[in-house]
């Protein structure tokens, strides 16, 4: 039995979470090494590694079941949707919560308008998500990969920390999350 991969973990930040449900579904354990992201413990140097990068190192580990592509193509595919939920979606509720949540009075100068913007970019963008996905079970495609992931860990921690909730009238997206946000490797 392979010894478990050590994470330094923030219990309620995205991306560790992000790195948590990729083991998940993988079955990979992990040993967590809490980090209090919010009092500066993860900007060091030990603590650089990009979660995406983590899950690409998993991926070569533990290639089943395959998150990132079984081919060139496939995996061409789903970094491009991938890329779009980090860039489009969780890049804008970051900049949300960082302009509006008290987390980060203090922390940052916020712009609180700005955030509010950002909130409009957030809303426009799960429309145009609920329209792609018409007629795809998840967001790359008809499986789940770590694009599914991203913008899970984004929805989640937008609602938990900003209020950014997924209209009823959705209904598209609205059946995507339920159906991923199910799965048993979205409490991990």
């Amino acid at each position: 039995m392979a010894r478990p991969v050590k994470l330094y973990n923030h219990a309620v930040a995205p991306n560790p979470r992000r790195v948590r449900i990729f083991a998940a579904e993988k079955g990979i354990e992990l040993s967590l090494e809490e980090v209090d992201i919010l009092a500066g413990q993860s900007r060091t140097p030990e603590f650089l590694s990009e979660s995406v990068a983590i899950c690409r190192y998993l991926e070569g580990l533990y290639p089943e079941p395959n998150l990132l592509g079984r081919d060139l193509r496939e995996q061409a595919e789903i970094e491009r949707w991938n890329r779009r939920m980090e860039l489009e979606l969780f890049a804008a509720i970051g900049r949300t919560i960082q302009n509006t949540s008290p987390i980060f009075q203090g922390r940052y100068k916020q712009f609180p308008d700005y955030g509010e913007a950002q909130r409009t970019v957030v809303h426009q963008r799960l429309e145009r998500m609920d329209r792609e996905l018409n007629g795809h079970q998840f967001v790359a495609g008809d499986r789940f990969t770590i694009a599914d992931i991203t913008a899970l860990v984004a929805i989640d921690i937008g609602g938990r920390l900003a209020d950014i909730k997924i209209a009823p009238e959705l209904a598209y997206l609205t059946r995507w999350y339920e159906l991923v946000s199910s799965r048993p490797s979205a409490n991990a």
